[in-house]
């Protein structure tokens, strides 16, 4: 458990066509950060069954931890829970627990209405279908409408709208993955060089990650910036190191000194803590 990676699957058209702006690997990155965790990867799919049971299929095999959002409600556009139900060659059910609570739902909205709060009402019949997931799902609570998500071999599958995701992710996280919390003192540190040239340093970056195997050395180059001034006007590179606290003050005077001997300035940055 210690290993575990974490990873997310963003299904949607509209993620896709742009009519919508992901905001749930944002949403994730923070609430995985702040718990001393990161997340591996991200993968994005369109509403299409074939597609998406492909990826949950390739998914399932592996022990990741995966939160998926989108494509868990009732129009037919919404493949998710039959995916996961074809990727994992197992039935779909009307879960007891979602069936309670979808109920709670349709009661809530019908306001005393009996009519309304009919679950033979055709409405309320494609509300019940939410309920369905795969044979051996567990739910995840959704505090915002009662219509949970739910959970199968360590995927989490939750609605596209991230106000009701986000609280989901963390109780998710909470409730199941406590016991990874803060378990390497991860760190980042860098430093920006003005007018730097990838090409210069990469044997640089490769002779620090050789000797000192428990740090990662990121470079993100820029073309610059006029309205920042400064050293962010122009093209620079900003250079550093990501790992465990200890191995990261070890390798980080190296870097730096390597950085120097091949000629480029250095503009310290502030880093988190200072």
């Amino acid at each position: 458990m210690t290993h575990k990676k974490f990873r997310l699957i963003v299904v949607g058209d509209e993620i896709l066509s742009g009519k919508r702006q992901d905001k749930h690997m944002s949403k994730m990155i923070e609430l995985l950060n702040e718990r001393g965790l990161s997340l591996h990867q991200v993968e994005y799919v369109g509403d299409d069954r074939e597609a998406i049971t492909a990826v949950l299929k390739k998914s399932f095999a592996t022990d990741d931890v995966v939160f998926s959002t989108g494509g868990i409600g009732s129009t037919p556009d919404d493949h998710t829970r039959q995916c996961a139900a074809a990727a994992l060659n197992v039935p779909l059910a009307l879960h007891p627990e979602a069936k309670e609570l979808i109920t709670q739902r349709i009661n809530t909205m019908a306001e005393g209405d009996t009519e309304k709060a009919k679950l033979s009402n055709p409405d309320n019949v494609l509300r019940m279908k939410m309920g369905e997931f795969p044979v051996g799902s567990e739910i995840i609570p959704n505090s915002y409408n009662l219509i949970p998500g739910f959970r199968i071999k360590e995927h989490h599958f939750l609605p596209g709208f991230p106000v009701m995701a986000a609280p989901m992710m963390a109780w998710v996280l909470d409730e199941l993955y406590a016991d990874l919390f803060h378990l390497t003192d991860f760190v980042e540190k860098s430093f920006i060089i003005p007018l730097g040239m990838e090409a210069s340093l990469t044997t640089l970056m490769e002779q620090i990650e050789a000797t000192h195997s428990g740090v990662k050395v990121f470079s993100l180059p820029s073309v610059g910036d006029p309205r920042k001034g400064g050293v962010f006007a122009k093209r620079h590179i900003e250079l550093g190191l990501k790992g465990s606290l200890s191995e990261v003050e070890k390798a980080f005077p190296f870097l730096k000194e390597g950085v120097l001997k091949l000629g480029f300035e250095i503009h310290e940055l502030p880093q988190a803590g200072d």
